[in-house]
């Protein structure tokens, strides 16, 4: 969890929240615009929620749009590992993808004038 918080903090999030305030972090909150995360460990969701876990694989991919992609791109892009580069897409987004520490797929997005 704490390497988690230190990766997004290098995108820019703040930690909003955290549980416990301070230490080895059971779930945090962490916030960068109006963009919203919330974390939390499966070890803390183990009694109250088994299900949540990682044993029947899936992926999951988050697509976020932003104003300022490029600013945000150039000041990311050496903190985390770019998947696609920063492209214009036939459908007229502005867009690039990293994979976070978990190895979650984040797209950043922007529809440029």
């Amino acid at each position: 969890m704490n390497a988690t918080i230190a990766f997004y903090q290098q995108l820019g999030f703040e930690k909003v929240m955290s549980v416990p305030e301070e230490g080895n972090y059971d779930w945090a909150m962490m916030r960068n615009g109006e963009v919203n995360f919330m974390f939390q460990t499966f070890k803390s969701l183990g009694d109250v929620l088994p299900e949540v876990n990682r044993n029947d694989g899936g992926s999951l991919l988050f697509y976020i749009r932003l104003k300022a992609i490029r600013p945000f791109h150039d000041s990311i892009k050496s903190k985390a590992k770019v998947l696609v580069e920063l492209n214009k897409t036939f459908y007229g987004a502005t867009e690039f993808s990293i994979v976070d520490n978990n190895g979650y797929v984040l797209t950043f997005a922007e529809d440029e004038a």
